[in-house]
């Protein structure tokens, strides 16, 4: 089997009202992705999709389908598909970085893998060790009220938990948390993500001050990803479990945080390190050293949401019921890109047990969404 070409769908798919996530990185109220096909010599096409929103990755549409076109399509076409691990390397050696490009187009060679075999992703991986994925919503960061019926709303469709985003400006981060406690009640599970917005000493206070008040379970990346010993200072001063989420993009990262111990959970996705394969390392080094991991998210459509829920389905090291993902594609838009989404139930998700990811293109909708 060989790769004979690569196909580039820009979308613009706005996300529902409820679900835009404002934060110390700005807002995100629609998704400006890149869906791809790709086609083989045996008729079997895998499909990917590149997350692009640029003031999070660094990588938008336009940068994504000019280093596919320029440098990893030619890399591997004429190339087998199914030899993955092969492939990644040789898409890391035709250009430096661009982890989320790669990971789209990463995506789709186990897509055609899992169609050549006849199995879904999650067997590729091992096999299930959980049938249904518990997942969490993100509340934006608005003002106290807002925020507490997006809560509401939140429980409402049958989330079991929730994270609120912070790091924007302490008073208000401390008061939106409240609110959201106070909408939801004392036992519900709720975090916190700061995005990397406080200083350590900020973050200390407003941890201590937030658990105090509203009995966090963790605290995702409180501060920026520019020195380690920054997660290990507030991680020691806190009461709570602290995340790693943009600290952590690659196993190498992973290694790094664990041996510095500057985190109790790590945040895997199957975009910042390039793909499933280096997700599924990330988890693999956590689980050995005795950490555990959950999935985090920029809200993506149908394709990368299935990818994320097979990764999470076959994952022993990702502690969903512990730390619920953010599998959220299926709560995020009111329509999708693919022909059957993910199935979501009771504040859970699973992938689908077809062949490879499990979901299909539309191709009324990628016209209906082109930008």
């Amino acid at each position: 089997m060989k790769i004979t070409s690569v196909e580039t769908f820009p979308v613009r798919v706005p996300i529902r009202p409820e679900m835009v996530i404002r934060g110390s990185l700005g807002v995100h109220d629609h998704s400006p992705f890149v869906l791809l096909k790709v086609r083989t010599d045996e008729g079997i096409t895998g499909i990917g999709e590149v997350s692009s929103t640029a003031v999070w990755s660094g990588e938008d549409a336009v940068t994504a389908v000019y280093v596919l076109e320029k440098f990893l399509v030619p890399a591997l076409v004429g190339e087998d598909p199914r030899d993955i691990e092969r492939l990644t390397g040789k898409m890391k050696r035709a250009i430096f970085g661009h982890f989320f490009t790669k990971a789209g187009l990463e995506m789709a060679l186990w897509d055609i893998l899992g169609k050549a075999t006849g199995l879904p992703v999650y067997r590729l991986f091992g096999g299930a060790v959980r049938e249904w994925v518990p997942i969490k919503m993100s509340v934006s960061g608005v003002e106290p009220g807002p925020a507490a019926k997006r809560a509401e709303w939140a429980m409402s469709i049958g989330i079991r938990a929730l994270k609120v985003k912070t790091g924007i400006e302490p008073k208000a981060d401390i008061a939106r948390v409240q609110a959201v406690r106070a909408a939801v009640g004392p036992d519900f599970p709720v975090g916190i993500d700061a995005n990397g917005g406080w200083s350590p000493r900020v973050a200390i206070q407003c941890i201590r001050q937030i658990h105090e008040t509203c009995n966090i379970i963790f605290a995702e990346q409180p501060v920026a990803a520019l020195d380690m010993q920054w997660l290990v200072d507030v991680r020691q001063a806190v009461p709570v479990p602290v995340m790693a989420d943009e600290s952590c993009n690659t196993p190498q990262d992973a290694t790094a945080l664990i041996r510095a111990g500057a985190a109790d959970i790590l945040s895997v996705y199957v975009s910042k390190g390039g793909g499933l394969g280096a997700a599924r390392k990330i988890t693999i080094v956590a689980e050995a050293a005795g950490l555990t991991c959950t999935v985090g998210s920029n809200l993506e459509l149908g394709v990368a949401s299935a990818a994320m829920a097979h990764l999470a389905m076959a994952s022993p090291g990702i502690g969903a019921e512990e730390f619920p993902c953010d599998i959220l594609g299926p709560v995020s838009y009111l329509d999708d890109v693919v022909v059957e989404p993910i199935e979501y139930a009771d504040g859970r998700v699973r992938a689908s047990a077809r062949p490879g990811l499990g979901v299909e293109l539309d191709d009324a909708k990628l016209k209906q969404y082109a930008f």
